[in-house]
């Protein structure tokens, strides 16, 4: 199954970091992501984009995982000329994982 039919994510940047959240849509699904959707999980879906590490916070009163992505947006908004300087678009990408 993938992750966008248990849950939806919001992505978003500071400097050369993204910030990719995942909330589950139903509670009891919480535990299930959290054992499946691991910091490994995410450095690898992302491993051409994500240079640095990746940390995983967990916030199981809101049902939702923090991950954030060290040097992961091509040295940021300022420096970057990709397409999508400020990886709005990486939560489309973390919902496609398989888990």
């Amino acid at each position: 199954m993938k992750l966008h039919e248990v849950a939806h994510s919001r992505a978003g940047d500071k400097g050369n970091i993204a910030n990719i959240s995942v909330i589950v849509y139903r509670q009891e699904d919480y535990e299930m992501v959290c054992q499946r959707l691991t910091s490994e999980v995410v450095k690898r879906h992302f491993q051409d984009i994500a240079i640095g590490k990746v940390e995983r916070f967990e916030l199981p009163q809101l049902g939702a995982l923090n991950f954030v992505l060290y040097d992961a947006l091509g040295g940021g908004v300022t420096r970057s000329l990709a397409l999508d300087q400020h990886g709005k678009t990486l939560s489309s990408l973390m919902l496609d994982i398989e888990i």
